[in-house]
């Protein structure tokens, strides 16, 4: 037997050169010849030509929602955008600056997400938009001493991650929006998020099959495209949602459920994201259910340490976001993010995107560093760490460029 991914009519199976192994390590397993075999569960299905998909579709969504991200609220009919700022000169006249808030009940004192948006100068029509949140509020995305301070972070703490000006040279808008506006990243019972927007009366938390905060923060950025489409200097048809780490899990599940997203970019996503969790390796959904119990909806703990019972895995999540192109990336020393299960996830997903009349991936060998694979899906590995970096967004916007053509 050799190492590599089996194709067969039950679904992708990874095989071991090694026998393998029943028992789960006891502690985070960072050895191939220590994971257990699995089996994928099919992203196709019975789906055999394109006109099954749509209902295919239909069904792993309704899989994952139920099982893992949980059902998010809609659109509020109370929901107002207030400039705050702009747009004006900024960044040293390499950009024009812009603040909108989105009040989601209308109301000045109720809860709010501010957008901080960034045009390219001197460009005519509208601009194509990299859309994302921060993890440190909207002042530590750059140095630009107009923007409001909301954390205690120091201004441009996250510069590095964001790379304005490159965007901007690129011919990009950059839009962003501080995570938390949506859901704490703590447990707080779900009383301080846009959850009890939606409770029903006598509600206080969701219930097992509704929404945490991946689900919150993905709902955000529908949000955030919403105010996009009423924004006559934004393409609202060439919108890139990107997101790192946990947020990454959000812009894929947000990339899920609203095709709007032209694009969709996960950058270290790992458990829950773009790694195959079967795969036991790196965080498990026990890691995930235990150290962050407010992510996913309730109903996904009872698969902690029961991978194997899973009907569903993450390439069913890529899958989703199909036939729109999708990119994924890891970090070399990111191992508890399992880079190599992020790039089968691909591998799973690839047929769906085939079935569709998409290149889909162009290869199924996992690629050396810094050799971008880029076709209606796309990988690629770097060196370093979980992070953000100038490199990943130079591939992020090979990729974007790739797929809208000229600006």
């Amino acid at each position: 037997m050799v190492s590599g991914v089996l194709i067969l009519s039950g679904g992708v199976t990874w095989c071991q050169a090694q026998p393998a192994v029943a028992a789960r390590p006891p502690a985070p397993n960072y050895d191939e010849a220590q994971m257990p075999a699995y089996t994928l569960p099919p992203a196709l299905g019975a789906a055999k030509k394109a006109a099954d998909w749509p209902g295919r579709r239909a069904e792993l969504y309704a899989l994952l929602e139920r099982e893992m991200f949980g059902r998010m609220g809609g659109k509020l009919a109370t929901t107002v955008y207030e400039p705050t700022s702009g747009p004006v000169p900024a960044l040293g006249g390499t950009a024009i600056r812009k603040e909108v808030s989105i009040l989601f009940t209308g109301k000045k004192d109720g809860p709010r997400m501010n957008l901080l948006i960034y045009l390219p100068p001197n460009v005519k029509g509208p601009v194509p938009v990299f859309l994302g949140l921060n993890f440190q509020g909207n002042h530590t995305v750059s140095q630009d001493p107009a923007v409001k301070a909301v954390t205690a972070k120091a201004r441009g703490a996250q510069e590095s991650r964001w790379v304005v000006e490159h965007v901007l040279k690129r011919g990009y808008a950059t839009i962003t929006a501080h995570y938390e506006d949506l859901d704490p990243d703590f447990d707080d019972g779900f009383q301080n998020g846009v959850q009890p927007l939606f409770y029903k009366p006598g509600q206080t938390r969701p219930a097992a099959d509704e929404w945490g905060a991946i689900g919150a923060w993905a709902w955000g950025l529908s949000r955030a495209m919403d105010y996009i489409e009423t924004d006559k200097t934004l393409d609202a048809k060439r919108v890139v949602l990107h997101g790192h780490s946990r947020i990454g899990k959000a812009a894929l599940w947000a990339g899920a459920s609203d095709p709007r997203f032209a694009i969709v970019i996960s950058n270290d996503s790992g458990a829950g994201g773009a790694a195959l969790s079967k795969r036991i390796y790196g965080e498990t959904v026990a890691d995930l259910n235990t150290r962050f119990p407010h992510w996913f909806a309730k109903n996904y703990a009872q698969y902690n340490g029961q991978e194997e019972r899973m009907p569903f895995d993450q390439h069913m999540l890529i899958a989703l976001v199909a036939p729109r192109p999708l990119y994924a990336c890891s970090a070399q020393e990111d191992q508890w993010a399992d880079p190599k299960g992020e790039f089968l996830s691909l591998v799973a997903a690839d047929p769906v995107y085939k079935l569709l009349g998409k290149p889909g991936l162009p290869s199924h060998e996992f690629p050396p560093l810094h050799t971008p694979i880029m076709g209606t899906l796309g990988y690629h590995i770097r060196a370093g760490k979980h992070d953000v970096t100038e490199y990943d967004w130079q591939r992020w916007m090979d990729f974007a460029d790739k797929h809208f053509g000229p600006k």
